[in-house]
């Protein structure tokens, strides 16, 4: 019995974190320069910690044109901020090293997923990705 009740404890907090994934919602959006600057909100419920996390997000304009913009959780050559298990994070478009969308966020008629990049420890990431733009 006290054999059960250890393995138990030991399996209960990992059935939980495996049940979970990698949840991406949208987060707040800004202006910078008279730009819309879209964001996601990255939600790690999985047991791997996330090294790098890239959405593009494709945004229909007001006017049918369409736009695509990288969100990331790092620079992709740079210093990676890994988004641990349990943890949050915010994608955010680097304009420093990408084109701005060049309209206001009322602008903005629809968002779509594009493609997505997930990567731990070197690899794919395993847990599943959830994105609602």
């Amino acid at each position: 019995m006290k054999q059960l009740a250890s393995t138990l404890l030991v399996l209960l907090p990992t059935a939980s974190l495996a049940a979970g994934g990698i949840d991406v919602a949208r987060g707040p959006d800004s202006t910078i320069y008279g730009n819309c600057v879209p964001s996601l909100v990255v939600e790690n419920q999985s047991a791997e910690t996330v090294d790098y996390l890239q959405v593009d997000l494709v945004l229909t304009l007001a006017d049918g044109q369409k736009r695509t913009v990288e969100l990331q959780s790092a620079y992709r050559d740079g210093v990676l901020y890994p988004i641990a298990p349990g943890g949050r994070a915010t994608l955010k478009q680097h304009l420093d090293t990408s084109r701005a969308i060049g309209v206001q966020c009322s602008e903005i008629g629809g968002r779509m997923v594009g493609q997505t990049i997930c990567e731990a420890g070197g690899k794919a990431c395993l847990s599943p990705l959830s994105v609602r733009p």
